[in-house]
């Protein structure tokens, strides 16, 4: 890896109820690698760096929105690594900028704001090329990491992992990191994604595109009623699980991921969804900064 990943450790959650339940509940700190290239992003664009790396250009161009961890991650790696970076942002330039666009400003990545109709067009060959004209060659990242580069990168995940666990458990936004545990899981070890997006319809094509796939293995399942009414969205629920896991767990989630994947486990738990004697991890994709967009005083950590 380019990065120290020693601290991405495992942590088992004592709980009473889980102990009822018969099951073991786990979290993989990969939030604790680095405070701004935190949890699955370092992953997916490992190759997309280490790409970059090797090219004459040594210049990456991605695209996010204004609280965009994928937007974050990139800019630090790429100062890091002596890279340069351009944002493409979603939507027109705001008179104060986010604190992640503004972390993005600081760790050197150029950014351009375009609109939220342009941006829906960001795969055409011509805005594409509209771009090369503009800042020259590059190598492009998809918002998210969403390619097949980026599931082969959240693959190496799995080596942090061990065979003991039967269940692993991840939140999805483009389903990259679903994909690449899919690839690098044994066949009797079951992939759970929790969608945080509302309306997912297009599983199965995204995960036949970034796992090169024919024929997908049956070792998945999502659980999709637990998006909190869409991306980005929350409760009053939500919010007070959080304070609640870390009250009991010391374990810090984001409201837009790790929430809601660990809201589901939990909840699952609890309506016996996992058989007895389940060894259950659950992934923390860190993302922590985007927590700083809440009010003051909402969480306790």
């Amino acid at each position: 890896m380019l990065f120290d990943i020693s601290n991405a450790g495992i942590e088992m959650l004592p709980d009473d109820q889980f102990q009822q339940k018969q099951v073991a509940v786990s979290v993989l700190r990969l939030d604790k690698i680095h405070p701004v290239v935190s949890g699955n992003k370092l992953f997916k664009l490992h190759y997309f760096l280490q790409e970059a790396l090797l090219s004459s250009h040594k210049t990456i161009l991605t695209f996010g929105g204004a609280w965009s961890n994928h937007l974050a991650a990139t800019a630090y790696a790429c100062s890091f690594l002596g890279l340069k970076s351009i944002g493409i942002v979603r939507g027109e330039e705001p008179a104060e900028l986010s604190h992640t666009l503004q972390q993005c400003l600081n760790d050197g990545m150029q950014l351009k704001f375009i609109s939220r109709q342009q941006y829906a067009q960001n795969d055409n060959a011509e805005f594409i090329q509209s771009l090369k004209n503009e800042f020259g060659e590059w190598i492009l990242v998809p918002e998210g990491g969403y390619h097949p580069l980026g599931a082969k990168g959240a693959a190496l995940i799995m080596e942090l992992t061990s065979k003991n666990y039967s269940h692993i458990c991840t939140a999805m936004g483009t389903a990259t990191t679903l994909a690449g545990l899919l690839m690098a899981a044994e066949p009797f070890q079951k992939i759970i994604g929790i969608p945080v997006l509302k309306g997912m319809t297009d599983m199965e094509q995204r995960l036949q595109y970034l796992t090169g796939y024919k024929t997908l293995p049956g070792n998945f399942e999502l659980l999709d009623d637990y998006h909190f009414g869409g991306y980005a969205k929350k409760t009053g629920e939500l919010i007070q699980f959080m304070n609640q896991c870390w009250q009991q767990y010391q374990l810090p989630l984001d409201f837009v991921y790790t929430a809601k994947m660990f809201y589901a486990v939990t909840d699952q738990v609890k309506k016996d969804h996992f058989p007895k004697g389940s060894n259950i991890l659950c992934l923390h994709t860190g993302g922590l900064q985007g927590n700083r967009s809440l009010p003051a005083n909402t969480l306790n950590f």
